[in-house]
């Protein structure tokens, strides 16, 4: 049985990830990376762009932006 997610971070990550939602992830230098989030973890994003992966460090993320809206239904959960 899987761990439920019960904070928002992980559920807007996780909805993007299976949804397979684009994102633009702001850096808090300005620098902007478009993809796809394959993975994350308390620390780190991974995300894909065109077959070429990038570890981004949360720290340094001011702001993600998805290409749609990501729903937070109780449905999304299970």
């Amino acid at each position: 049985m899987s761990k439920p997610v019960n904070n928002l971070q992980d559920l807007f990550l996780n909805n993007a990830r299976k949804n397979k939602i684009p994102v633009v992830i702001y850096l808090t230098n300005g620098f902007q990376l478009k993809g796809n989030v394959k993975g994350f973890d308390n620390f780190t994003i991974i995300l894909d762009n065109d077959g070429k992966q990038m570890m981004i460090y949360k720290h340094a993320v001011s702001t993600i932006v998805p290409a749609k809206p990501i729903l937070f239904n109780q449905k999304d959960n299970a």
